[in-house]
């Protein structure tokens, strides 16, 4: 851990106290880790503490953590991970809060500590299904309104659930249920005959 890793790390510890789940400093990066019960008062901390200053919020990503490193994950499902910028100190801090419900999954916004969430968190609500409480305008970002599901989830069918298309003669767009035939992917080696025979003389 540089001087840098180290001086943050205290910082956060003195700072934040018990508030603290869990502390990480790996391949040169500081990963913070709250309860959903402090999230929203741990962001404001971190943006207003003269020690902290995180001015800026630069991403958050929903993350299912159903089957994490190829086997089976113990312990919550969902999580919201950001991405935090300190101008005044120059350094940077991963935000991970993990949903208390696997079923229902479910966090307060960040939108009125750092507004550039807004999108972000949109995103991690279409595409996963977390549900922000106080964002003002939560609503599908990428996928259709009519669409069923979260396709970022990892038990989501590869292929959907339906399908939408024109139809001329409704003169509309019309839902569908899948017509894709499952296939096998797996490529075919066809060699010509004598292949390989005869060459490099």
């Amino acid at each position: 851990m540089t001087l840098k890793s180290q001086r943050l790390h205290d910082a956060l510890k003195r700072i934040l106290g018990a508030g603290v789940s869990g502390l990480s400093a790996r391949l040169g990066e500081t990963t913070l880790e709250v309860a959903a019960a402090d999230y929203l008062e741990t962001a404001r901390i971190l943006r207003d503490h003269p020690d902290l200053r995180f001015e800026q919020l630069l991403d958050l990503c929903g993350v299912d953590y159903s089957a994490y490193k190829d086997r089976p994950w113990e312990g919550r499902r969902f999580a919201a991970v950001s991405q935090l910028l300190s101008l005044t100190h120059n350094w940077r801090l991963r935000l991970r809060v993990f949903c208390p419900e696997d079923g229902f999954p479910a966090l307060d916004s960040l939108i009125e500590v750092w507004p550039s969430v807004n999108w972000y968190e949109r995103e991690a609500f279409d595409l996963l299904g977390i549900v922000f409480g106080g964002h003002p305008d939560l609503r599908r970002i990428l996928t259709d309104y009519g669409f069923v599901g979260n396709p970022f989830r990892k038990d989501f069918p590869v292929s959907g659930h339906v399908e939408m298309r024109y139809d001329p003669e409704q003169k509309r767009v019309i839902y569908q249920p899948v017509s894709i035939e499952p296939r096998e992917i797996v490529p075919r080696i066809v060699r010509e005959e004598q292949y390989g025979e005869g060459r490099g003389q």
